[in-house]
C-alpha cells in the first residue's frame, strides 16, 4: 500500500483507522469507539476501554512465547558495563518493584517522580508505576534542585525514585544532594524516596524517609497488572521551556499505546526482535516513546546508552554501539551528528566497524540542516530521515513513513504528515497561506492518538497555550511552509521569524547558508533588535576542527553567501565565531535566551542548559561587534 493511499483512509474513516490500528494492543475491556469528542476542544481517544501499559510492554511477549528475547541492552561507555536483561528478566524485575510500591501505598492514579540517569533501573521505575496504574513524572537526571522542586510542588509524588548519581565523561553527577536540596525548598513533601546506589557513589539515607532499591523490594509479593481506562494519565512530562514555569504534559493510557505501536512499523520499519535505538534520554519525550514504551510495546530490543557522541572514548562511539548490537534503525539529534561531523569531518571512524545491519537514520529534536542530512547520508550510506514533532505530540507529526512507503527524500524537509495530523500554513488571521510561503504551522483538531490531552492542573494554559490563537487548531509554535508536492519544510520556530525593515525571514534559511560553508560544523543565527530595520541577524560560526584561517576571512565569505543566495532583504552583515553553542540537554540551541543577552535585555537562566558557562563566552563574543552591553540573568 502507498503512503497516499493510507493516509487517504484515514482522512475518510478516521474513527475506523484508529480502531482498526487498536486491535493490535491487548485490551481488558476493548474500546466502543476511538475518538471521545463530548468535552472538545478536551478530545478522548479509547476513553472507556481498560487497559495496562505495562502487559502490553512486557507480559503479553513473555505470555506468547518470546521471554527468551532481549528487551534491554544496556551500553555504558561512561561505567565500561554491557547488561543484557530479557523480557522474562524484565517483567520480573518490574513486577517486583511494583510489588514494593504497592506495600509501602502506592495505587492507581498517584504520582511517582523519576530523576535517574541512563540505566535500565529507569525504564524498570517507569514500567513499574504503568504496572500499578501510577502516574509517573520523569525528571531529567541532574536537573538543578530548585528545578526539581517546583516538579514536586506541581504534581505531588506520594513517592520519588532517583538513583546516588549520574555518570558523564570525566565526572560524577551526586543526584542524591539534589534531590535533597529539593526536599527543603518544596512544599509538598513525598512518603518515602527509593534510592537507587550506584557502586561510583553511595548516598547518605535519610532516616524514615529513604528506602534502598533492593532492600525494600526483599519479601514482597510481586504485583499483577492494574486495569486503567483509555484516558488513565499514563504520565506526565514537564517541557523545558527556557522562561516561565514548566508545562506539565499530560499524555492518556491508550491513544499512547496505540500510536506507539503503529508508529514502530510504519514510520521506523523495524519488525518484533529487531534491534532499535534512540539515543536521547529518558528525561525527555524521545526517552518516553522510543526508548521505553514504542520499542518494548512492539517487541524490540531497545538499547539505554550512557554516554555521548563524542569523547566516550570518541567520535566512532555510536558506530560501536550500532555495529555490537546490530542496530537496525537508529534515532538521534542532529547536534550529535554535527558534533561527530566536527571531531571526525571526514567520518573515518566509522570504517573500522561494521554497519552493514543499520538500514536507516532517523533525526529529530531540532531542525536538521541539509548539510548534516547530506554528511551522514554520505558517510553512512543509508537512507537519512528528518521528521518532526513535538513533546505535546508525543510521536511523529511529519516523516517519512518508510515502513508503509519510502518517500522520496528532499534535504531540509521532514516530509509529509503521518496519518491523524491535519497540517496548515496559516497567516497571523488564521487562513491559509499559498504553498511556498512562510507561515505558522497548525494541526486542525483533534489531534490523534498518542498526544497530550491538557497540561496538569492547567487546563487554562493548555487552551492558551495551544489552542486560542487559532481556533479550531492546535498551534504548534513553529513556522515553515508546503511545497507542491505536500512536503512540509519547517524553518524555525515562531519566535525565530525576524522582522527585517517589514520583511519576514526565517532564521533557519539563514542558517541553512551559513552551514553549507565548509569551513563550518554548526551555526546559529537570532534575530537583534535594530533601530532602523526592526531587527537584524547576527550569525554565530562555530568552526568545523583542524580550521586555521583567519576569522575574519571565514566571517566575510558567510556574509557573501547569505547576500547571495537569500539576498540583500536579508541585511545579513555580522557573524562571531564561538567556540561552541549554548544548549539544552537535549541538544536545543537556545536562541532566544542569545538574543535576550544580544539585546542587553534581563534573561532567566534555563534550567536545561547543558553548561551556563556558555553564556558568557557568547556575551563576549557578542561584545566584540558592539552587542550584550548590559544584559543580566534573572535568579534561575
Amino acid at each position: 500500500m502507498r503512503y497516499s493511499e493510507v493516509y487517504e483512509r484515514w482522512k475518510r474513516d478516521p474513527e475506523g483507522f484508529w480502531m482498526a490500528a487498536a486491535e493490535a494492543i491487548d485490551w481488558l475491556r476493548p474500546p466502543t469507539k476511538a475518538l471521545f469528542d463530548d468535552r472538545a476542544p478536551f478530545y478522548g481517544w479509547f476513553s472507556d476501554g481498560l487497559v495496562n501499559t505495562c502487559w502490553n510492554a512486557v507480559d503479553r511477549h513473555v505470555e506468547r512465547g518470546h521471554g527468551d528475547r532481549v528487551a534491554i541492552i544496556h551500553d555504558s561507555p561512561a561505567s565500561g558495563v554491557i547488561r543484557r536483561i530479557t523480557y522474562v528478566d524484565l517483567r520480573n524485575r518490574v513486577a517486583q518493584l511494583a510489588g514494593a510500591l504497592r506495600a509501602k501505598g502506592v495505587e492507581k492514579g498517584d504520582r511517582v517522580i523519576i530523576y535517574m540517569p541512563m540505566i535500565p533501573e529507569a525504564l524498570i521505575a517507569m514500567l513499574a508505576c504503568a504496572r500499578l496504574g501510577a502516574i509517573h513524572s520523569v525528571v531529567f537526571g541532574g536537573f538543578a534542585s530548585r528545578e526539581l522542586a517546583v516538579r514536586i510542588d506541581d504534581c505531588r509524588p506520594k513517592a520519588i525514585i532517583a538513583a546516588s548519581c549520574g555518570l558523564e565523561p570525566g565526572r560524577v553527577v551526586h543526584y542524591k544532594p539534589l534531590l535533597d536540596g529539593a526536599l527543603e525548598q518544596s512544599e509538598h513533601q513525598p512518603d518515602f524516596c527509593v534510592i537507587f546506589q550506584r557502586e561510583q557513589e553511595v548516598a547518605h539515607l535519610e532516616e524514615g524517609r529513604d528506602v534502598n532499591w533492593h532492600g525494600f523490594q526483599y519479601g514482597v509479593e510481586p504485583a499483577e497488572c492494574v486495569p486503567v481506562e483509555g484516558d488513565h494519565p499514563a504520565y506526565i512530562l514537564y517541557t523545558s521551556g527556557t522562561t516561565g514555569a514548566p508545562k506539565g504534559v499530560v499524555r492518556p493510557t491508550g491513544g499512547h499505546l496505540v500510536a506507539l505501536n503503529w508508529s514502530m512499523k510504519n514510520i521506523y520499519n523495524v519488525d518484533p526482535g529487531d534491534v532499535f535505538w534512540a539515543a536521547s534520554d529518558v528525561g525527555w519525550v524521545v526517552g518516553h516513546s522510543y526508548i521505553c514504551y514504542g520499542p518494548l510495546i512492539h517487541g524490540n530490543t531497545t538499547i539505554v546508552f550512557e554516554g555521548k557522541p563524542v569523547g566516550t572514548p570518541d567520535a566512532g562511539t555510536f558506530w560501536r554501539v550500532i555495529s555490537d548490537h546490530r542496530v537496525r534503525s537508529f534515532f538521534t539529534a542532529p547536534t550529535a551528528f554535527r558534533a561527530i561531523r566536527r571531531a571526525d569531518p571526514k567520518g573515518e571512524l566509522i570504517g573500522r566497524y561494521d554497519l552493514s545491519c543499520l538500514q536507516a537514520l532517523y533525526l529529530a529534536g531540532e531542525r536538521a540542516d541539509p548539510d548534516t542530512i547530506e554528511w551522514a547520508q554520505e558517510v553512512l550510506r543509508v537512507p537519512v530521515y528528518d521528521h518532526w514533532w513535538q513533546t505535546e505530540t508525543g510521536w511523529t507529526i511529519a516523516g517519512n513513513p518508510a515502513g508503509i512507503e519510502a518517500l522520496p527524500v528532499k534535504v531540509g524537509s521532514p516530509t509529509v504528515p503521518m496519518p491523524g495530523y491535519d497540517v496548515e500554513v496559516l497567516d497571523e488571521g488564521g487562513e491559509p497561506v499559498p504553498q511556498g510561503e512562510l507561515g505558522a504551522i497548525a494541526i486542525r483538531l483533534p489531534l490523534p492518538p498518542g498526544t497530550l490531552s491538557t497540561l496538569w492542573n492547567a487546563q487554562d494554559r493548555f487552551r492558551a497555550s495551544y489552542l486560542d490563537r487559532f481556533p479550531g487548531y492546535y498551534e504548534s509554535g513553529d513556522a515553515g511552509m508546503k511545497d507542491d508536492d505536500g512536503y512540509l519544510w519547517i524553518m524555525a520556530r515562531t519566535d525565530d521569524v525576524i522582522n527585517v525593515a517589514g520583511h519576514r525571514l526565517s532564521t533557519g534559511a539563514m542558517e541553512e547558508v551559513l552551514a553549507s560553508h565548509p569551513d563550518v560544523a554548526e551555526t546559529a543565527v537570532i534575530g537583534v533588535a535594530d533601530e532602523l530595520k526592526g531587527s537584524v541577524p547576527v550569525g554565530f560560526l562555530c568552526l568545523a576542527s583542524g580550521v586555521e584561517r583567519p576569522h575574519t576571512e571565514i566571517v566575510a565569505e558567510c556574509v557573501a553567501l547569505v547576500r547571495e543566495r537569500i539576498g540583500p532583504v536579508a541585511a545579513f552583515r555580522l557573524a562571531v565565531v564561538v567556540e561552541r553553542l549554548p544548549k539544552t540537554r537535549s541538544g536545543k540551541i537556545l536562541r532566544a535566551t542569545m538574543a535576550r543577552i544580544a539585546d542587553g535585555a534581563e534573561y532567566r537562566m534555563p534550567a536545561t542548559i547543558d553548561d551556563p558557562e556558555i553564556l558568557d563566552e557568547i556575551r563576549a563574543a557578542l561584545g566584540t561587534i558592539g552587542y550584550a552591553r548590559s544584559s543580566i540573568a534573572a535568579q534561575s
